[in-house]
């Protein structure tokens, strides 16, 4: 019988109150587009069933574009707890034809290529304590709604008030979709509410027009079927995603995971190694992410261009039926490529001589090899040493060969690198407020190619945090249209061993927290230590774990959390604004201003003498509804220009 709490007492507990026949029953089922966390604890249907756009209480309905994921979170509740649940889902049928998936197991949830339906049972981790990277802490309005304590003035908090006074703490907080393969049956525990969230890929081939089929709900009583229909819509997402991003995937840190070894050199581990890290990019693809890694690989690489199996992932063969892909971006490369990540880059002490011969070589293979790749040499991170930046970004850009072309990045505030770095091409950025006038000056000197952002922080943007709103990191791609950037950067999905909190490896499915260090209680920040944030490089799961066996879910291949699929959201909608953008520029513009009024650097700050802080709420909706509907009038200008021959149905 699995245990879905992820903590081991919690779960025997209830299964011995489950274990009586006579009090197990579903009680209810219902659905949400899944942008609203759902704590584990929460029966929002006790009372009157909860109603969206797309579930109107008794009906799921869908709407997409052809080569999009559209989604929804189907809730279950249990007052008594329940035993032997199952969801099945597999088959959408219209006039014309069927969106199928085919059956498979475990071992089959990473071949997609007959499978553009998938169900994921969502697994929950406390939240103790609230996050410190994400958001200022002196004012409430900052913190996520359900976090924050009873505030008068300007945000300041009431006095008296704490940890407890915060209406989620402590909540159990969903984010780990596992494939129901992996669990064709579960159980929920009394008083609680199990999230099992469905992925929709609309082939590009499907014809539009409406698609009917049944979500079907046996055990706990009797069975449930939940009428789920899909309107395919009269155009296409570009194959290629129209939102640039970069996350890192740590080669060491996965293959720790699975198979126990960081660097494996040669052997059955090898292959492996190359197969598992290839399905990560897999995943990210379907996800509508690039991936970067530091170029590692089994065995020692010294040729300056990337490993063999990068290769693959560059020119789209990863990303093909051949390699048991199907989904977004189907046969588009991954389009980023980093050199030295982190600044591991090897020839510092080469002096000008060594960085033209070296970045001569690596920019001659990619204009021969792979000339669409973005790529680009990562000097150094988080440094403030301008005048070593400067000298290194002097050297590429007075590079008499073909490396002069190679762009030069460093994770640097934009204002002080234009200034004290001027031949730095990429100075990456994250802010949480920021001297409006300065930054759009910075911005402008930038241009579009050039402005990258990285991670995401309250009140300028949505966060990374486990316990923002589901809609945090939806706006991203809404902000990244917006402000014009054109790549955004995580700086980490597999940070599985806490090194810099100094806590060592962390139990992932049972550990919230897993960046900073854990000092203590304290009664408003609930469990807290240095920079301590909850799922902060985390937005993969390990498929298998051994360095804590009892966690593993003896997956080949990564799980994705809840925050890459509202991500994902997001840069979908981005491709929907970029097409209606063709067509209307007007009206998407003022979709944009209703749905994010002031984000990034617009946030501003309240004195220029201290631009660290400003006092305000976040500008942006929290209602899955209102992005819904905004996406729904995107896809209606869209159609619009179809018909009136604007943009093509197939960009």
């Amino acid at each position: 019988m699995p245990c879905i709490s992820g903590r081991l007492a919690l779960c025997l507990a209830s299964l011995v109150v489950v274990a009586q026949p006579a009090f197990a029953a579903l009680d209810r089922v219902w659905a949400t587009e899944g942008g609203d966390k759902i704590a584990r604890g929460e029966r929002r249907a006790l009372t009157a069933t909860p109603k969206s756009r797309i579930f109107d209480g008794t009906t799921i309905s869908l709407d997409g574009a052809r080569g999009e994921v559209v989604n929804v979170a189907l809730v279950l509740e249990s007052d008594a707890g329940v035993t032997g649940l199952s969801v099945g889902f597999d088959r959408l049928d219209g006039a014309g034809g069927a969106i199928v998936s085919d059956k498979t197991d475990a071992a089959g949830v990473f071949d997609w290529t007959r499978r553009p339906i998938e169900l994921f049972l969502v697994r929950y981790l406390q939240v103790k304590g609230l996050s410190l990277l994400t958001w200022g802490n002196y004012d409430e309005r900052h913190v996520p709604k359900r976090f924050r304590r009873p505030w008068s003035d300007r945000g300041l908090a009431i006095p008296g008030t704490d940890w407890n006074d915060r209406p989620d703490h402590d909540a159990f907080y969903p984010d780990i979709a596992v494939p129901i393969e992996r669990h064709p049956t579960f159980d929920i525990a009394p008083a609680s509410s199990q999230l099992v969230w469905i992925d929709v890929f609309i082939p590009f081939a499907t014809p539009p027009g409406l698609y009917t089929g049944q979500v079907r709900v046996t055990g706990g009583g009797p069975d449930r079927n939940v009428p789920i229909s899909l309107r395919v819509r009269r155009f296409s997402v570009p194959r290629a995603p129209t939102a640039g991003t970069m996350m890192h995937v740590g080669y060491g840190d996965v293959n720790q995971r699975y198979l126990g070894e960081k660097f494996p050199d040669a052997g059955p581990n090898a292959v492996r190694a190359i197969r598992i890290l290839d399905r990560h990019f897999q995943l990210a693809h379907r996800h509508r992410i690039s991936l970067v890694d530091n170029n590692a690989g089994p065995a020692p690489w010294i040729q300056d261009s990337p490993r063999p199996e990068w290769r693959r992932r560059l020119d789209g063969r990863l990303f093909t039926r051949e390699r048991g892909y199907d989904g977004p971006g189907y046969g588009a490369p991954n389009d980023v490529f980093a050199i030295g990540m982190y600044g591991s880059w090897d020839w510092k002490d080469g002096g000008k001589a060594a960085m033209w011969e070296r970045t001569d070589a690596w920019e001659s293979w990619f204009q021969q090899a792979s000339p669409g790749t973005e790529r680009f040499l990562f000097l150094i991170d988080e440094s403030s040493d301008f005048p070593l930046i400067e000298t290194w970004a002097g050297w590429v850009a007075q590079n008499p060969g073909p490396g002069k072309a190679l762009l030069t990045l460093a994770t640097a505030d934009w204002t002080a690198s234009l200034v004290q770095a001027p031949s730095l091409d990429l100075p990456v950025s994250t802010l949480k407020v920021a001297d409006r006038r300065a930054w759009e000056n910075a911005s402008r000197a930038l241009g579009p190619a050039r402005r990258w952002v990285y991670n995401g922080a309250r009140p300028a943007t949505g966060s990374l945090a486990l316990e923002d709103e589901g809609v945090a990191l939806r706006m991203w791609g809404w902000a990244q249209f917006k402000k014009q950037v054109r790549r955004w950067f995580v700086w980490e999905s597999t940070y599985y061993e806490n090194f810099q909190g100094g806590t060592g490896p962390t139990d992932v499915f049972v550990t919230a927290r897993t960046f900073g260090g854990q000092g203590g209680y304290d009664d408003v920040l609930g469990e807290t230590g240095w920079n301590y944030t909850n799922g902060d490089g985390v937005l993969f799961y390990p498929g298998i774990d051994r360095v804590f066996p009892n966690s593993s879910l003896e997956l080949e291949g990564p799980v994705a959390s809840l925050r890459l699929k509202y991500w994902r959201r997001g840069l979908f909608d981005h491709d929907y604004l970029t097409l209606a953008a063709k067509v209307n520029p007007s009206a998407t513009d003022a979709i944009v201003r209703s749905m994010i009024p002031v984000v990034l650097w617009e946030v501003d700050i309240d004195q220029p003498l201290d631009p660290t802080y400003r006092h305000m709420d976040i500008s942006w909706n929290t209602d899955p509804d209102a992005w819904e509907s905004a996406r729904a009038a995107l896809a209606d200008l869209i159609e619009d220009g179809v018909t009136k021959g604007i943009i093509a149905a197939d960009p």
